[in-house]
């Protein structure tokens, strides 16, 4: 069974991106538009192996999802990934203290991006 990725990000253009590159990789991909359905998506599922999200998202931002993932015993140790615009020192310390494993600042090369998955799902 392939593992499986949850893609969190306002920009559909972003989302479908990520989702290309994962399943050219072999992945599984589900996508959400922001935090709400990230989380509805996360229930949903039978199992997600790790979480690539945005932080500038609309209805719920990146860092209240991640907080409210790290908040539930199921899902505290899935690896999550950062993927933002949003390069600054303090939104990065925001991020991985809210318990995200890597943050990553867009554009994100391909093959970096696939590497960091890939060691994080070991």
């Amino acid at each position: 069974m392939p593992k499986h990725i949850l893609i969190v990000d306002e920009s559909k253009t972003v989302r479908n991106l990520v989702a290309f590159i994962m399943k050219k990789e072999g992945f599984r991909v589900t996508t959400a538009e922001d935090g709400l359905d990230g989380l509805e998506k996360l229930y949903a599922e039978d199992q997600v192996d790790l979480i690539v999200s945005d932080v500038n998202m609309p209805r719920m931002d990146g860092f209240t999802f991640i907080k409210n993932v790290r908040e539930q015993e199921a899902y505290r140790d899935i690896p999550i990934i950062v993927l933002s615009t949003e390069g600054q020192e303090k939104d990065i310390q925001t991020g991985l203290t809210l318990g995200a494993n890597l943050y990553m600042v867009k554009p994100a090369q391909p093959e970096k991006m696939v590497r960091n998955v890939k060691m994080l799902l070991g």
